[in-house]
């Protein structure tokens, strides 16, 4: 079912289905009675960004800070539209406050805005000239986690990947100044590999939203079912599975590693992070003999720590820079 089949026929049901919408998210998100300043809409989303994801502070320790502000503006907005798919709890009302996201990103790039998340975009559009493909792409994926529950092929899993993760990563490149093609290619690499650790990490989390990222194809050859999956059975088939799934991960980071030595400095210690501990998560589950099922694999506080330290490090002994095979520094 396509996410349009399910839009209210008239205006007044689909202004319920967001007032429905608005009550089962924080009171902050509503539209503003009154358009914030800029200094307000990015004290807004900085607030934002430091609150709800423990790592977006540490890794803008290692930005400049003139680009802090654009990368809160910008978390803010990725927040958000996440929050307005899975936070709802009803798919129609979260198709419906998509849509209304969407028609204010659009407004945005018409210069009228009203909500401090685009109050504060707007600057950081200007500034670093984003075009607006890339925030309409998340968009798409957060309505197709609306609709869509299952994928045939990686292919599939891919292409879903070009909507709900690649787009976040040219908005980095885009923010510090890089807007090439090459660049790009390496960038969609890397972000579709962290965004398969984080797949193959949350299976069972998945699961209790109806959702399964695994490849159909890939799990009917290796005799792995739903039922599997929903008895919590760490078989030997869904091990093997998984373990499949993890070595593909893996040669996607190792095919975007290249962009760390393709951009500044400041920019090569954010990249190392994140690279550093997407494969962590792959390690984690390995050491759990891939057993996804059983306990959720995480990385502990002393590792995370570990790999910040590792990566601003290299940012001044650039030979410690992940660039080798299987995230090993050269």
């Amino acid at each position: 079912m396509s996410p349009a089949a399910l839009q209210p026929e008239s205006d007044a049901a689909r202004e319920q289905l967001i007032a429905r919408g608005w009550d089962a998210l924080p009171a902050s998100y509503r539209m503003p009675e009154k358009t914030p300043t800029i200094e307000e809409a990015r004290a807004w989303c900085k607030h934002l960004a430091e609150t709800h994801y423990e790592n977006f502070h540490v890794a803008t320790w290692f930005l400049p800070e003139r680009l802090r502000p654009h990368f809160h503006a910008i978390y803010a907005y990725c927040r958000v539209s996440d929050d307005l798919g899975d936070e709802v709890g009803n798919t129609e009302q979260s198709l419906a406050l998509l849509e209304l996201w969407g028609r204010e990103l659009d407004a945005c790039y018409e210069g009228r805005t009203r909500h401090p998340v685009f109050v504060a975009l707007a600057e950081t559009i200007r500034a670093c000239s984003i075009p607006k493909e890339p925030f309409a792409d998340l968009l798409t994926a957060f309505k197709q986690d609306q609709v869509v529950t299952r994928y045939a092929t990686m292919r599939d899993v891919l292409e879903y990947c070009r909507y709900s993760a690649n787009p976040v990563g040219r908005l980095v490149l885009y923010t510090c100044g890089y807007a090439d093609e090459d660049r790009f290619r390496l960038s969609d690499a890397t972000c579709s590999a962290l965004q398969l650790a984080n797949f193959w990490q949350d299976v069972r989390v998945d699961w209790a939203k109806n959702r399964v990222y695994l490849p159909q194809e890939d799990m009917e050859r290796f005799g792995v079912t739903d039922f599997t999956i929903e008895k919590g059975i760490a078989s030997s088939e869904f091990r093997a599975l998984l373990k499949f799934e993890v070595e593909y991960a893996r040669s996607l980071f190792e095919q975007g590693l290249p962009l760390i030595g393709m951009v500044d400095r400041d920019l090569a210690v954010d990249l190392d992070l994140f690279s550093r501990g997407g494969l962590e998560i792959l390690n984690a589950i390995e050491h759990q003999n891939f057993d996804v099922l059983t306990s959720r694999p995480s990385i502990a506080k002393r590792t995370k720590l570990q790999l910040a330290l590792r990566a601003v490090t290299g940012k001044f002994l650039p030979f410690l820079r992940l660039s080798g095979p299987r995230g090993r520094a050269a």
